[in-house]
C-alpha cells in the first residue's frame, strides 16, 4: 500500500529566509521544532473539530454547532501566531498537509458518524493532550531562554485549557442525549 504523502527531504536554510535573532542555533532549531509540532497538530484538532461541526446531529445540534465552530476560530486563530514565532527566530516552518501528517499527533476521525457525546469527549482529550505538548513546548522554551515564546505558549495553554473545560461540560450534557 503507497502512501499518498511525500516524504519531506532534508534542506539547508535558504539564505533568503535567514531572519537575525539572538538565540544560538541550536535554540532555533530546539524552538521550532516543538512549535511545529504545536502546529501540526492545531491543524489537526482544527480540521477534526471542523469535520464534528459539519457532522454533529441531535437534540443539541445548534449549541454542539456554534461552539464547534467558535472552538476552530480559536485553533486556527492561533497556527498564524505559532508558525510566524518560529519565522521570528530564524526557523523555517510546515510547508504542506504531507508535513503536519509527518509530525501530528492528534489521530484523525474519518468515521461515517460519531453520536455528538463521543464527540465532544474526543476533541476534550485531544485539547488536553495539545496542552500536554504545550507544557513540553515550553520547557523547550525556557530551557533555550526564550521568553517570548514561552509568553505565547502560556497564552496558547489558557485558551486550549478553556476549549477543554467548555468541551467537558457540553459532554456532561450530551450523555443524556439518547446517542
Amino acid at each position: 500500500m503507497s502512501s499518498k504523502v511525500t516524504k519531506l527531504k532534508t534542506r539547508k536554510p535558504v539564505a533568503a529566509l535567514d531572519t537575525p535573532t539572538d538565540l544560538d542555533s541550536a535554540a532555533v532549531a530546539a524552538v521550532s521544532e516543538a512549535l511545529n509540532g504545536l502546529l501540526a497538530d492545531s491543524f489537526a484538532l482544527y480540521l477534526k473539530t471542523k469535520n464534528f461541526h459539519w457532522h454533529v446531529s441531535g437534540p443539541h445540534f445548534r449549541d454542539y454547532h456554534l461552539l464547534l465552530d467558535d472552538q476552530a476560530d480559536y485553533i486556527l486563530g492561533a497556527t498564524d501566531d505559532m508558525a510566524e514565532r518560529v519565522r521570528k527566530i530564524g526557523g523555517t516552518t510546515l510547508r504542506s498537509i504531507g508535513h503536519i501528517a509527518q509530525l501530528q499527533t492528534i489521530e484523525d476521525n474519518d468515521a461515517d458518524f460519531v453520536p455528538p457525546g463521543v464527540m465532544l469527549k474526543e476533541l476534550m482529550d485531544d485539547n488536553k493532550k495539545i496542552t500536554q505538548r504545550m507544557r513540553e513546548a515550553h520547557e523547550v522554551a525556557d530551557e533555550h531562554e526564550d521568553v517570548a515564546t514561552a509568553s505565547l505558549i502560556e497564552n496558547w495553554i489558557d485558551q486550549t485549557e478553556k476549549r477543554t473545560w467548555f468541551l467537558f461540560e457540553a459532554a456532561r450534557g450530551a450523555s443524556n442525549d439518547g446517542h
